[in-house]
């Protein structure tokens, strides 16, 4: 030891030769949301682990939006106390084992219709658009957002995955939206996405056959990037990161010309929010019934993989 150097430079430099070690710096929101950036690949990863049922209850997305607020205020950089990292790409991806996400929070919708709070759903599907613009603009960023799909994957949580420039599934991943089956239909941002991503027909087949895809199939259609063995998922994205190194400016300018080119305002967005809250509101009995019936299911998938 150098007995010339101050205890206290002595303690900085070791915690500054800890992170460098660990090369990551980690970030808690919640219980539900972590985030992690890897100063090695310049990637910030974040996962969600919903409570009680793997969907976007309103304190996820609270959580979500104040992690993407830090995003934007980082303006591109993070500093680990000692040197400056730039921000070079933004990963979505899951806690939970067997899910992404299932999508909106049900229950909360069926006791929203069932009230006739008209500004509560609103309110929640703006926020929901909110955090999905935010992934789609890559966050204002110079960064390339990919989502990782490791498990299943549907409602709002597909569109979470679309939000994406890439998107990278497990093969055991499932895709679909189940809102047609209780006689309504994913309002934030899915018709928007495949649109832009695959074109109104085949986007409308996939919106309106209330089907389950697989990661393949999705591939096929033109809606996901890559699909590899299941447990490569984590992989493939380093793999993906290290692929683009040399022309990342590049590739990270030409995602920036197609959401130009394919243009989403934020408005499109919200006024489409509306439409689902009128559809929302003419739901049925019937139809609350069945809404209830996917409550269940959700619980119960999320008990399963809890147990697992």
């Amino acid at each position: 030891m150098d007995m010339h150097v101050p205890m206290q430079l002595l303690e900085a430099r070791d915690a500054s030769l800890a992170r460098r070690m660990t090369s990551a710096l980690e970030y808690r929101f919640s219980t539900q949301l972590t985030a992690r950036f890897d100063t090695t690949q310049k990637a910030m990863w974040s996962r969600w682990l919903p409570s009680p049922r793997p969907c976007f209850n309103p304190g996820l997305l609270r959580d979500i939006r104040t992690y993407y607020d830090m995003l934007q205020h980082t303006n591109g950089c993070v500093n680990d106390g000692v040197d400056d990292h730039s921000i070079e790409y933004v990963v979505l991806a899951s806690g939970m084992p067997g899910v992404f996400n299932l999508g909106g929070d049900l229950d909360l919708f069926r006791s929203l219709i069932e009230k006739r709070d008209r500004p509560g759903l609103s309110v929640y599907g703006r926020a929901c658009v909110d955090v999905l613009y935010s992934n789609y603009i890559a966050h204002g960023l110079s960064a390339t957002t990919i989502s990782l799909v490791q498990g299943e994957c549907l409602g709002g949580g597909f569109e979470a995955a679309l939000s994406s420039d890439v998107i990278i599934a497990e093969r055991s991943a499932r895709f679909g939206f189940p809102e047609i089956l209780f006689n309504l239909f994913p309002g934030m941002g899915a018709y928007s996405f495949l649109y832009r991503r695959v074109g109104e027909k085949r986007g409308e087949e996939i919106l309106t056959s209330g089907r389950i895809y697989s990661a393949e199939e999705m591939r096929e259609f033109g809606v996901i990037d890559r699909v590899v063995d299941d447990g490569q998922g984590e992989a493939e994205v380093n793999a993906l990161i290290k692929q683009r190194a040399r022309s990342r400016n590049g590739l990270c300018g030409i995602s920036a010309a197609r959401r130009r080119v394919q243009r989403i305002d934020l408005a499109e967005l919200v006024d489409i929010v509306e439409i689902w809250v009128d559809c929302a509101l003419r739901l049925n009995t019937r139809d609350l019934k069945l809404m209830q019936r996917l409550v269940s299911r959700q619980s119960g998938l999320a008990e399963s993989q809890q147990i697992h």
